[in-house]
């Protein structure tokens, strides 16, 4: 078993999957940095802007609140003016996820009393010195475990890209499929697809469960604030 596992995950072979599995990653945290930048700007104006910016914050949320994930993944691999196939699926997951992030914002936003404003004013705080040092910090106190949940979708989502043939984790595990032959010299197995398509899995269950019990862990911390 011992000598089947060793040629079934050679060098070559792992190699080749924890590339696909770095620009998993890669596109992960790009999407999650710019989704929380522009989904917290958002969030903001639809909460705070005047109202016609206020209306076009909304129409942009809910576009892409209620259309497939996958759908955009495809838009912008084809018409995003981005170099890369990996950028333009970037692109893609920051659209979507930006919607979802500005909803988790203003959720936040909307559970801080509307009183704090008023105290600010008369400590001489602007509305903007207000949002940044007062408002914003207990928003984002209130929504990390949310945010995080969504950030988990996102890093599961990354696997839409192998529909467009960008080489991530889930394309190189099916495209080995293929190529095995090549690679190993015999015919492949059920039980090599099992076991790759299992090594994929772990590797994706990893980082999403050390999201996971952060985001418990945080919720544990909140709680016993509370009480």
């Amino acid at each position: 078993m011992i000598a089947y596992l060793t040629e079934l995950f050679s060098p070559a072979i792992l190699t080749y999957l924890l590339r696909g599995f770095a620009i998993t990653l890669r596109v992960a945290a790009i999407a999650i940095v710019l989704s929380i930048i522009l989904g917290t700007i958002l969030g903001l104006l639809r909460s705070y802007a005047p109202f016609v910016i206020r209306k076009l914050a909304g129409i942009y949320i809910e576009w892409f609140r209620n259309t497939p994930n996958l759908l955009w993944v495809m838009v912008c691999y084809i018409a995003a003016p981005l170099p890369t196939d990996w950028a333009r699926c970037t692109m893609a997951y920051v659209l979507f996820t930006s919607a979802m992030m500005a909803e988790i914002v203003r959720g936040g936003l909307n559970a801080i009393p509307k009183g704090q404003f008023e105290a600010a004013h008369s400590q001489g705080f602007t509305f903007l010195g207000t949002l940044w040092y007062i408002i914003l910090p207990q928003c984002f106190r209130r929504i990390v475990p949310t945010m995080l949940s969504q950030v988990i979708t996102v890093v599961k989502d990354t696997s839409f890209m192998a529909q467009v043939a960008v080489a991530e984790l889930l394309f190189r595990t099916k495209n080995l499929m293929s190529i095995f032959y090549n690679v190993v010299g015999r015919q492949i197995t059920a039980l090599d697809v099992f076991l790759l398509f299992g090594f994929a899995m772990l590797l994706y269950f990893i980082v999403n469960f050390a999201l996971s019990c952060i985001v418990r862990h945080m919720q544990k911390r909140r709680a016993q604030v509370r009480a």
